[in-house]
C-alpha cells in the first residue's frame, strides 16, 4: 500500500513527466513540422504542471499575510510568476515558429524535414 500512495502523493510529478516524454517523442519522431511545434508545446506543459506541482504546499494559504494568523504556512508564489513568464515565452515561440513554417512552405512547397532537406541540398548543387 505505501507504493501506490507515494504515487498517487506525487502524481503531479508523474503527470508532467509524461507530459514532458509525449512532447519529446513527437518532436523527435515526426518529420512534420507543425507537429514538431505542438511537441514543443506539450513540452512547455509538462514543465510548468511541474513547476506548479512544486509551489504547491498541502495546507498551504494563499501568500496574503494576516497578522491576525501569524502561524499561516504559505504558498510560495515564485513558480506561479515564473509559469506566467514561461507562458508568454512559449506562445511567442509558438507563433515565431509557425511564422517560419509558412514563409517555409511558401518558398518549398512542403513543410516535411527531409523533403526540406532534399530541396535545399539540390538547390546546393545547383548552384
Amino acid at each position: 500500500m505505501s507504493f501506490l500512495q507515494s504515487i498517487i502523493d506525487h502524481i503531479n510529478y508523474l503527470g508532467a513527466m509524461a507530459l514532458f516524454v509525449i512532447g519529446l517523442y513527437t518532436v523527435v519522431t515526426h518529420r512534420n513540422l507543425i507537429k514538431r511545434v505542438i511537441g514543443i508545446n506539450i513540452m512547455g506543459t509538462g514543465i510548468f504542471l511541474f513547476f506548479i506541482a512544486i509551489g504547491n504546499v498541502t495546507g498551504g494559504k494563499p501568500p496574503i499575510i494576516d497578522p491576525n494568523n501569524p502561524d499561516v504556512v504559505y504558498i510560495n508564489p515564485v513558480p506561479s510568476v515564473l509559469i506566467l513568464t514561461g507562458i508568454v515565452v512559449v506562445v511567442s515561440i509558438t507563433v515565431y515558429s509557425l511564422s517560419l513554417i509558412i514563409r517555409i512552405y511558401e518558398t518549398y512547397g512542403t513543410i516535411d524535414q527531409e523533403e526540406i532537406a532534399r530541396l535545399v541540398s539540390e538547390e546546393q548543387k545547383n548552384d
